[in-house]
């Protein structure tokens, strides 16, 4: 079928894009290819797309007028939401980027999907709508309405969007809440990609919270599982949703959450000595403070994904790290 992605020169859109192209779809990617990160890496990511079977539009979600046209012409059946303006830092310097890509850009997804009938709405939303909740795991059953950053309140807006659409036009939706993705063409504003650098020319690492963090580090090609094969499960109306005692996580309209995480939270500092072991070499460390909007655990409760789309990430950041810093080597010319 012909499935839209958005973000498809992401990192996790560039994995889930690749996954659904081995799969036998045909593919769309959409992405403006902003200067939030390094440009040249994101346009690397799209060369590793090249299918007879992909396309790529450049294009800003924000642009109504341009994101119906797409869908008018193009009449995909299925589309997965994964662009976005990422990560909490700067989500304090920008805040209209926020609004702009996040808010307004899934509005004009979800007014493409409506308009032109599409089959099933998979988007991508965060751990970090969790926000001040410390009730471990994180559980989609639980609410989520206390948001410690404005990139978190602006993905909790898109899957309150995403539920009025699935009530008032049976759109079917399934949101998709990811635990700290990691893995090879990463962002450059992440930890690992940090930390792996300045290990390796020398330099000292921040760790925040004064290492105390804990982490539900998820591989990227799991994320991408995930996603593929939730993209295949539309979901129903729950016929067991009681009004009366909400739950968060379906709905009497044909709307889903999941959590998508390993399932193990590590330790950071455990995470910094696996990346140590594979570049053989130790970090120098500077510990500081929990950073504002940060929360110091993730934790993903992960029952209703294995129950109802039947799969378990499972990769170990042994193996996953090594893969990433394996890339990155590679990638960027670095000596071990």
């Amino acid at each position: 079928m012909k499935i839209l992605v958005t973000g498809a020169a992401g990192f996790i859109g560039m994995h889930t894009a690749a996954r659904l192209l081995q799969a036998g779809h045909e593919v769309v990617g959409l992405d403006n290819l902003n200067d939030y990160y390094d440009v040249t890496l994101k346009q690397a990511r799209l060369q590793r797309l090249a299918h007879e079977r992909f396309r790529f539009e450049r294009l800003e979600l924000a642009d109504a007028a341009a994101v119906a046209a797409l869908f008018a012409r193009e009449r995909f059946a299925r589309v997965v939401h994964l662009a976005a303006q990422a990560g909490v830092r700067y989500s304090l310097q920008d805040p209209h980027a926020y609004v702009r890509s996040n808010v307004e850009g899934t509005l004009n997804i979800l007014e493409g999907c409506r308009h032109q009938g599409v089959e099933h709405l998979v988007y991508a939303s965060t751990s970090s709508v969790y926000g001040a909740n410390t009730n471990m795991p994180f559980s989609v059953h639980k609410g989520a309405d206390h948001p410690l950053s404005l990139y978190a309140a602006s993905k909790r807006a898109t899957e309150l969007m995403a539920h009025s659409y699935a009530a008032l036009f049976a759109l079917p939706s399934t949101g998709l809440r990811f635990f700290t993705v990691y893995g090879p063409w990463g962002r450059p504003d992440m930890a690992l990609f940090m930390f792996t650098r300045n290990i390796l020319e020398g330099r000292p690492i921040d760790v925040f919270n004064h290492g105390h963090h804990r982490r539900d580090f998820t591989y990227v090609d799991d994320i991408a599982e995930g996603v593929v094969r939730t993209c295949a499960l539309a979901p129903k109306p729950d016929a067991h949703w009681d009004s009366n005692a909400p739950d968060p996580a379906s709905s009497s309209a044909p709307y889903r959450l999941y959590n998508i995480g390993n399932h193990q939270p590590v330790p950071l500092l455990r995470y910094i000595e696996v990346i140590e072991e594979c570049l053989g070499r130790k970090a120098q460390m500077n510990l500081l403070p929990l950073q504002p909007g940060d929360v110091p655990e993730t934790f993903a409760d992960i029952d209703d994904l294995v129950r109802d789309v039947g799969y378990r990430p499972a990769t170990p950041i042994e193996v996953g790290v090594r893969r990433f810093v394996d890339w990155f080597c590679e990638y960027y010319g670095y000596q071990r």
